[in-house]
């Protein structure tokens, strides 16, 4: 960027297309306009990594922020609503919860109701945890309507996406197009670096044609092309934590006419498998760890567990669970896969794109050259990010009581990183969780977890001990009460697809 005239836009080239490389290109044409030009590099060669998709409610914010109409981009996406992921045989088998996109019950004179909640177990007057969320009622009944824009009830959830993501980037692709991002289809054989500097200059491709650019963005999934390979950024391996590398993926088509307003990850003697049904089909896939089991026995397992009739043989995924130790190096930033990987247990991988390229649009460097306080705020926040997601999704696999095969023995008796052994302690100690105001994972979701598979506090609030607890007994009831007529009044997830928004695509 140096030498250029500080009143010309930032030349941004994206390698890579997918989901990583379409949101992140038209994330900054449709946000940067006056700033930036962008062109997108891709072959039509090099496959993506696609399967169906299932999201957090933060992709409704990147949704609107474009400007991009929801019920349009569900149609084209075949996509339904998600609130929440119920986890099954986690904690112990035959045992589940719903973590969902919402808050159990609200705070009373500053102490936090899973504590009432927790008093009121103790005592034998409280009914299951979930009982006291409306986002978990509304999943369980399959029904589905808007939250409202108040502070009432009916505002305590929130609700993403199950879509296809084969046709995700595609649509990303449209709009990107439609708004500015210049599409190259070529494949890259070289990167021209400033002898200087070290930044990449230009993109050579095998056709002859170089591509310049001032700012690249490595989207190219695992192969990382620039971060990883040209610029040769160490890559920290949490395999000892997240033990599975694998996934087994095969599409079936839907048992019934009735679409669950959730994704389904039950856990296998190696690992688990997820449900994600979206408007056509049922996502389905065994995500498991090779050093516990045999690819071709994660096929057939896949195959005898899955709901509906195969729309496809099982296809294997490989990855790596880690990150780079920098995501942004000289003027290169990983999205996506490029960046990190953690498996979609918590269906964080689209949100950790997401968050990437919302940092860089608040980061984004002029063109007189990149602040390296920028690139040092822009690593750190993101491997803050990471470092989250990935103690709250080894949460999952720590906090067990099974004993019943090789992988949960290790898994249940492994050591954890230290931040998530400090959170753990905090919550067996007192029932609190850690504060932080930003990242992922808020104080719900943690609860929802450790509650759900059985990871009890030694105590909690002394306060709530002060409190008549008929008057908290009368208070859960009637929050039960209000949370049935609630969900009573809502129309089922399918009609309201169908018949609200026209949005249901015909099932394959």
């Amino acid at each position: 960027m140096n030498g250029r005239s500080p009143s010309a836009k930032t030349r941004v080239v994206v390698l890579g297309g997918g989901t990583a490389g379409w949101m992140s290109a038209a994330g900054i044409a449709q946000l940067l306009p006056g700033m930036a030009t962008v062109t997108l590099v891709e072959s039509e060669d090099v496959g993506i990594v696609g399967v169906g998709e299932a999201t957090l409610p933060h992709i409704r914010a990147f949704v609107e922020r474009l400007g991009i109409d929801e019920a349009e981009f569900m149609k084209a996406t075949h996509a339904t609503y998600k609130l929440g992921i119920e986890f099954r045989d986690f904690g112990k088998i035959g045992e589940s919860y719903i973590h969902p996109f919402g808050s159990f019950g609200e705070e009373v004179a500053g102490v936090g109701f899973h504590h009432y909640w927790l008093e009121m177990q103790r005592q034998g007057k409280a009914d299951r945890l979930g009982a006291y969320s409306l986002a978990v009622a509304a999943a369980e009944a399959n029904r589905f309507a808007p939250p409202a824009q108040d502070t009432s009830l009916a505002s305590t959830y929130g609700y993403a996406y199950q879509f296809d993501a084969t046709l995700f980037g595609p649509f990303m692709r449209e709009f990107g197009i439609a708004h500015g991002v210049d599409r190259v289809e070529g494949l890259v054989t070289s990167v021209n670096r400033d002898a200087e500097t070290g930044d990449v200059t230009a993109l050579q491709l095998k056709d002859g044609r170089l591509i310049e650019g001032d700012l690249f963005i490595d989207c190219s999934g695992f192969r990382s092309l620039l971060l990883g390979q040209e610029l040769d950024v160490e890559w920290e391996d949490w395999t000892h934590w997240l033990p599975c590398d694998r996934a087994a993926a095969m599409p079936c088509t839907h048992r019934t006419h009735d679409i669950r307003p959730y994704t389904i990850a039950t856990a296998m003697p190696a690992g688990w498998r997820w449900q994600i049904p979206l408007q056509h089909r049922m996502g389905n896939g065994y995500v498991f760890s090779s050093a516990f089991l045999d690819e071709d026995i994660a096929c057939e397992a896949i195959r005898n567990a899955a709901e509906g009739d195969p729309l496809a043989d099982p296809r294997i995924l490989r990855f790596r669970p880690g990150r780079r130790s920098r995501s942004w190096s000289h003027n290169v930033i990983g999205v996506g896969l490029a960046s990190g990987f953690l498996e979609p247990l918590e269906s964080t991988s689209i949100y950790l794109a997401q968050m990437a390229i919302t940092y860089l649009i608040e980061m984004f460097p002029e063109t007189g050259g990149i602040d390296e306080k920028d690139r040092e705020e822009f690593n750190r926040l993101v491997d803050m990010e990471y470092d989250r997601v990935r103690d709250f999704l080894i949460l999952h696999y720590h906090a067990t009581e099974r004993d019943d095969s090789p992988f949960w023995d290790h898994v249940r008796t492994m050591t954890v990183p230290d931040s998530l052994a400090d959170k753990m302690e905090l919550w067996k100690r007192t029932g609190r969780i850690e504060k932080y105001s930003d990242g992922l994972f808020y104080d719900a979701s943690w609860i929802a977890v450790y509650i759900g598979q059985g990871f009890m506090p030694d105590r909690h609030d002394a306060r709530t001990g002060q409190v008549d607890p008929d008057r908290v007994g009368s208070a859960l009831d009637s929050l039960k009460e209000a949370i049935a007529s609630e969900v009573a009044a809502m129309p089922g997830h399918v009609e309201y697809l169908e018949r609200e928004t026209g949005r249901l695509a015909q099932p394959a």
